[in-house]
């Protein structure tokens, strides 16, 4: 059954908002409603077509409030985040992917109009360590990096998710476990790794990584709720970059970092407000993640446009990141680093 009124959560943040812009200007929805705590950003405004926001939190009960005034038969629950760029207060994010999420599933099981549940997921379920499958599939184990990281919220959140496709049977449920998303114009701690002059790696590792361009994460998450497409898909690229040659695509130098000193440059990072290195990030970089797309492919049926090389590659472009070349400045900014990594863990 094809749906008519449509609502997504966290249009405040890129991905959401522009799926809200993108269903806004297809005329076989009825309604479009976007909601989230802050408005989508200025460029999304101007092209939302029949669009409409509403300043809602999902942790509010009026949640459920909204879906009944506005007989919402499909919700896409984009607000989740599990890679944030900036350093952020671990207990807010955690009520938002965790409370929020519940308290929104909560009001789809009660709803007598909705019948259709699509969410935003990550790959970063899987996990990342020695013995971590060289391909993860979506029945693979689901172990996260950290017992208090945001994969660990992720694995949570997808508990409630089933939870509710058992108790409501009659629901098309659709969960899509994104790879990295690097692009252009989104924020990631990804994107802000790299786009350092120095990229600290983890000396002895060259982690396999696998990405996904943000108009393919939008491709696939409209398709998911134009039609009913339910199951668990692993989303990502094609193909695997290592550490290392992203790092010189990228024109940045290497400082492999013995691993003990891993967590103090991130501590580093984080308190510089640069990127925010959690334990899922620092394990990401010294094991690396692959999943497999044959799911997606063959039962979904999309296939991405974008190799993982070609996100990276336009991403790069898009952020106009130089090779790096001053030599003297470099090696200054190198040793400050490890200086600072030293004296923490000395501490």
């Amino acid at each position: 059954m094809p749906s008519r009124v449509v609502l997504v959560t966290g249009v405040g943040g890129e991905l959401g908002g522009r799926l809200l812009a993108r269903l806004g200007t297809n005329p076989e929805f009825e309604r479009v409603l976007g909601v989230d705590t802050t408005p989508p950003p200025q460029q999304v405004q101007r092209r939302l077509g029949r669009a409409e926001f509403v300043r809602a939190d999902i942790r509010n009960p009026l949640i459920a409030k909204i879906l009944a005034d506005a007989h919402v038969d499909t919700v896409v629950h984009a607000a989740t985040m599990c890679h944030p760029a900036a350093p952020v207060r671990r207990g807010a994010l955690k009520e938002v992917n965790v409370i929020g999420t519940m308290r929104l599933l909560a009001a789809c099981q009660r709803s007598a109009s909705v019948r259709k549940l699509v969410v935003k997921s990550t790959a970063a379920v899987y996990g990342a360590g020695a013995r971590s499958p060289a391909v993860c599939t979506e029945d693979s184990e689901l172990i996260p990096a950290s017992s208090t990281g945001y994969a660990k919220d992720a694995i949570e959140m997808e508990g409630y998710v089933r939870g509710v496709a058992r108790r409501r049977p009659d629901l098309t449920v659709t969960t899509l476990r994104f790879a990295h998303v690097v692009g252009p114009e989104v924020d990631t701690v990804l994107a802000r790794y790299f786009a350092l002059p120095v990229v600290p790696t983890v000396l002895g590792y060259d982690a396999r990584l696998q990405l996904l361009h943000p108009a393919d994460a939008l491709a696939v998450l409209e398709r998911a709720t134009l039609g009913d497409r339910p199951g668990v898909f692993n989303v990502a690229a094609d193909g695997v970059l290592t550490l290392a040659q992203a790092v010189r695509r990228a024109g940045r130098v290497e400082l492999p970092v013995p691993r003990s000193l891993i967590p103090s440059v991130a501590k580093v990072l984080r308190g510089a407000r640069v990127v925010d290195f959690s334990a899922d990030q620092v394990r990401l970089l010294n094991y690396g993640r692959v999943v497999d797309t044959t799911r997606l492919k063959e039962v979904f049926g999309f296939r991405p446009r974008w190799t993982t090389a070609a996100a990276f590659d336009d991403y790069v472009r898009g952020r106009g990141l130089r090779p790096v070349v001053d030599g003297a400045r470099l090696a200054a900014v190198a040793g400050r680093m490890l200086t600072a990594a030293a004296t923490g863990q000395a501490r």
